[in-house]
């Protein structure tokens, strides 16, 4: 148990029987009545974002979590399987429980968080950026760099990216995990 004014960002709580995050907090000071923490928390499970107050003193449950590295071995149906790199374990992780899923490949390695207590995994997050080959666009035409027109390039992963004009077939490019945006070309 830990008391409300402990609550700082990635904090873990358990409340109503589901998982929260806490993505912000602010210690409240009014000028009148009792102190107060407002904070932002995220669902483990869903992702949707809940506001909540708590009064200063009460009593909430943290959960302890763990973070470790996990390689990325293959797909298995619904799930994919990982290996701890620590005890090389091999563990079957739901796909809807990756972030970022869709721009994974063989050998990447992810961040999975687990709750220490029950040993289950709570989600798996994918690197902000990761780089990608382009197995499938239509061909770049000479000149075509001066505007900022985008077209669709199928990656390694069978993913769809968004691309300028001048990214060919073949070419390796940097790409956002988290909304499958193009960041960049990756010279080879």
């Amino acid at each position: 148990m830990m008391n409300a004014q402990d609550i700082k960002n990635g904090t873990c709580i358990r409340l109503d029987g589901r998982l929260y995050f806490c993505i912000e907090f602010l210690h409240v000071k009014p000028g009148k009545g009792n102190t107060f923490m407002r904070t932002k928390l995220k669902d483990v499970v869903d992702g949707r974002v809940l506001e909540r107050r708590f009064n200063i003193g009460e009593k909430l449950e943290d959960v302890r979590v763990e973070r470790r590295p996990y390689q990325y071995l293959y797909a298995d149906g619904g799930d994919d399987i990982f290996m701890n790199q620590e005890t090389f374990d091999q563990v079957p992780i739901s796909k809807e429980l990756v972030t970022g899923a869709a721009y994974m490949k063989e050998g990447d390695v992810v961040e999975v968080v687990s709750d220490a207590s029950t040993n289950t995994v709570l989600y798996a997050e994918m690197p902000t950026k990761t780089i990608l080959k382009v197995t499938y666009t239509e061909p770049g035409i000479k000149g075509d760099t001066a505007t900022n027109t985008l077209k669709p390039a199928t990656v390694e992963t069978g993913a769809t990216v968004r691309v300028p004009l001048f990214v060919n077939e073949g070419e390796s490019i940097e790409v956002d995990t988290r909304d499958g945006s193009y960041v960049s070309r990756v010279k080879a």
